[in-house]
């Protein structure tokens, strides 16, 4: 029985595993798909040229 409950335990954290990798890939690919449309359309100023596009 132990031994039942210990592969259920590390299937359940494999699988726990995988999916937050999943979900880690999804949010490396939108982050820069985020920047790039920032710096495309980013606004204009009062004079009508572009402000800067990265705050660092």
């Amino acid at each position: 029985m132990v031994r039942l409950l210990l592969v259920l335990l590390l299937a359940d954290i494999l699988f726990g595993a995988g999916l937050a990798v999943k979900i880690l890939w999804w949010v490396a690919l939108a982050v820069p798909v985020v920047r790039v449309l920032g710096f495309v359309m980013r606004s204009t100023n009062a004079a009508g040229g572009r402000g800067r596009w990265c705050r660092g």
